[in-house]
C-alpha cells in the first residue's frame, strides 16, 4: 500500500478574523491537519496574502471592521485565480435566511456558527483541502485527456460533418461538466464523464456503420460507390477503436481477456505509437512470423504499450530509438518471475534514453512514483502496466541503466488451444447465423431515434418483423396488448427505466421472453448481474443475427 500521505505536501489555508484571540484558536484546532495555516488581522492582509500565494481554503469572519466577510468574499471571487476556492464563513452572530443568501451569493461554500465545534471545523477543512489537491490532479488529466481526443476527432472530422458536430458539443459538455466535478468529486470523476462521452460516441457509431453496411449489402461488387462506402466504414471503425482507448484511459473498459495476436495489435497502433513518440525518436518493431496468440484484454494491452512508449519518450528528450520485440518462452516453476508453469510470450520494448539508477528504478512501478515535473506525470502510468501484468496471470521486468536506456519486459501467458480454435471459427459461425435464423417479432427498445431508426433497419435485413418503444414504460404497455413478442432488445442507459429494470419488469410477467441488453456505455458490466446477454454498441448485422439466432 502506498502512503500519500507521507509525501503529499501541505495546501495554504487562510484564517481571517480582526481578533487574535480566534486566529489562534482556529490554529490550534487546525493544527493535526498537517497544512499551512496562514493568519490574516483584516481583509487587506489577507488580499495582500492572495496575490501572491495559492490558497485552497478561506475561513473568513462574517463581522470585521472596515471590510467585512461579505465584501472580502466578493472581492476575492472577481479575481481569475480564486473563483473556485473554497471560502467559508464563520459567524459569533445570528444570521437571518437573507444574510446566508446574501453569502452563497458573495461566493461562500458553507458557514460553521460560533461556538465553533473543532471536530466539524477539521473535518470542512480537511474535505475542502482534498478535494483541492484532487482537482489539481484532475486539471493535469485533462490537459492529456483533451490533447489525445482533439487528435482523433479530427481524424474522424473527415468521415462525417455530423459527427464532428457532436463530437464537439459532447467536449463541450465534457469541460463544462468538468468545471463542477473539479468541486464535487475526486479522481474517479474522470472515468465517468469520459464513460457518458464513449455512450454518446458509440450511439453515432452504431447509426453510421449500421447504415453503411445495409448500403453496403444493397450494391453489387463492382458498384463505384462501394469503395467510398467501405472507406467510410473504415473511418468510423477507428472511431469505434478510439472509444475503447478512451474506456481503457479513464480505466472504465470491461476487462476482456481473449486470444490476442501481439504483432497486429502493434503494427495497427504504430501511426498513434509514432505520432506520440514525435519525429525525432525511431520506432522499431520486429516479430517472428509464428508467434503464438496471448491470453490478454487487448485495449489494455494497447494501453500498456502506449504507457511504456510515452514513458519511453520522456526519457529521449534528444530523440533516440525505441525497439519492441516479442518472443515465445517456455516457463518452468519456481521461476524468478512467481509465473505458472507453461507457455508465454515475452514482449520487450528497450529504449535508448536517459536510463535510472538503482534507487530510482526500485520505486519505478510505485503508484503515484514519478520523475518527472510538476504537471508532467501522475505516477500512475508504469503501476497500471504492472496490474495488467497481474490480472492477466503475467508478470513485468524492468532493467536501466543511466545513460545507456530502459528495457521492459512483459510475460504473458499463451492462449489455449481451444481458445484459438473458437477465434478462428467466429467469423464463420457469425456469417453462417444470418441464414438460420428464423422470422421473429422482436421488441426494439431504445430512446435514442437515431439508432433505433437503424436497429429497426438492420433487423427488418434479417426477416425480423419490428415494434418500437422509446422507454422502458412504454415497451411494458406494448406486451401487455401484443403477446406475439418472440424477442426484446433494449438499451441499457436510458431516462426513466433502466433496460436492466426493464428486463425484471418482463420476467415478472413473461418469464420465457428472450431480453437482449444493448449498450455503449462503459460501466454496464459493473453494474449489471442479471446474466443477460449483451449486445455492445457499435455492433454488426452478424452479431446481432449471432445473438438473435442464439436467443430463439
Amino acid at each position: 500500500m502506498n502512503d500519500t500521505a507521507e509525501i503529499r505536501a501541505p495546501v495554504n489555508v487562510l484564517l481571517v478574523d480582526d481578533q487574535p484571540g480566534k486566529l489562534l484558536s482556529y490554529e490550534v484546532m487546525l493544527s493535526e491537519l498537517g497544512e499551512n495555516l496562514v493568519k490574516a488581522s483584516s481583509a487587506q492582509e489577507a488580499l495582500a496574502f492572495l496575490l501572491k500565494s495559492d490558497v485552497a481554503v478561506i475561513l473568513v469572519d462574517v463581522c470585521m471592521p472596515d471590510l467585512d466577510g461579505f465584501e472580502l468574499a466578493k472581492m476575492i471571487r472577481e479575481h481569475p485565480r480564486f473563483q473556485k476556492t473554497a471560502i467559508i464563513f464563520i459567524s459569533a452572530i445570528h444570521l437571518s435566511e437573507s444574510d446566508y443568501l446574501r453569502g452563497y451569493e458573495a461566493g461562500a461554500v458553507d458557514y460553521i456558527s460560533v461556538p465553533v465545534v473543532p471536530e466539524l471545523l477539521r473535518a470542512k477543512v480537511r474535505v475542502f483541502a482534498e478535494l483541492y489537491r484532487k482537482t489539481r490532479d484532475l486539471e493535469r488529466l485533462n490537459v492529456e485527456l483533451e490533447r489525445r481526443v482533439a487528435e482523433r476527432t479530427a481524424e474522424l472530422a473527415e468521415a462525417n460533418t455530423e459527427l464532428e458536430r457532436r463530437v464537439e458539443e459532447r467536449t463541450a459538455e465534457r469541460e463544462q461538466a468538468l468545471a463542477q466535478v473539479h468541486e464535487m468529486q475526486k479522481l474517479d470523476s474522470l472515468g465517468q464523464l469520459t464513460g457518458g462521452l464513449a455512450h454518446d460516441f458509440n450511439n453515432l457509431l452504431m447509426a453510421i456503420l449500421g447504415n453503411l453496411e445495409m448500403m453496403s449489402r444493397r450494391i453489387g461488387e463492382e458498384d463505384p460507390s462501394r469503395r467510398l462506402i467501405d472507406g467510410a466504414s473504415r473511418a468510423a471503425e477507428r472511431g469505434a477503436a478510439l472509444t475503447k482507448r478512451l474506456l481503457a484511459f479513464a480505466r472504465r473498459q470491461e476487462l476482456r481477456p481473449e486470444p490476442v495476436d501481439v504483432q497486429r495489435l502493434i503494427e495497427d497502433m504504430s501511426d498513434l505509437l509514432r505520432r506520440t513518440l514525435g519525429p525525432t525518436i525511431e520506432l522499431v518493431a520486429s516479430f517472428p512470423d509464428d508467434l503464438a496468440l496471448v491470453h490478454v484484454d487487448p485495449n489494455q494491452l494497447e494501453l500498456a504499450i502506449l504507457n511504456l512508449s510515452i514513458n519511453a519518450r520522456d526519457a529521449m528528450p534528444q530523440g533516440g530509438k525505441l525497439a519492441i520485440s516479442a518472443r515465445r518462452e517456455t516457463i518452468g516453476p519456481n521461476n524468478q518471475r512467481e509465473l505458472a508453469a507453461g507457455e508465454f510470450v515475452r514482449i520487450t520494448v528497450n529504449d535508448s534514453g536517459l536510463g535510472m539508477d538503482e534507487a530510482t528504478l526500485k520505486r519505478a512501478a510505485e503508484p503515484f512514483f514519478t520523475t518527472k515535473g510538476l504537471g508532467k506525470g501522475t505516477g500512475l502510468g508504469l503501476s497500471s502496466v504492472y496490474g495488467m501484468a497481474k490480472q492477466s496471470g503475467g508478470a513485468i521486468g524492468i532493467a536501466s541503466r543511466v545513460g545507456v536506456g530502459t528495457t521492459v519486459e512483459l510475460w504473458l501467458p499463451v492462449a489455449a488451444e481451444a481458445e484459438r480454435r473458437i477465434v478462428a471459427g467466429v467469423a464463420a459461425a457469425a456469417t453462417s447465423e444470418c441464414a438460420k435464423t428464423r422470422a421473429c417479432s422482436i421488441l426494439l427498445v431504445d430512446d435514442d431515434p437515431m439508432v433505433a431508426e437503424t436497429t429497426v433497419g438492420m433487423l427488418e435485413v434479417l426477416g425480423h418483423r419490428v415494434k418500437v418503444a422509446s422507454s422502458g414504460g412504454r415497451a411494458l404497455e406494448m406486451l401487455v396488448a401484443d403477446a406475439s413478442v418472440d424477442l426484446v432488445i433494449t438499451d441499457y442507459a436510458m431516462p426513466g427505466m433502466t433496460g436492466k429494470e426493464l428486463a425484471r419488469r418482463i420476467r415478472e410477467t413473461r418469464p420465457n421472453l428472450p431480453v437482449v441488453l444493448a449498450s455503449g456505455y462503459a460501466e454496464l458490466a459493473a453494474q449489471d448481474d442479471s446474466g443477460l446477454p449483451r449486445l455492445d454498441k457499435p455492433y454488426a448485422l452478424d452479431k446481432l443475427a449471432s445473438v438473435i439466432g442464439a436467443m430463439v
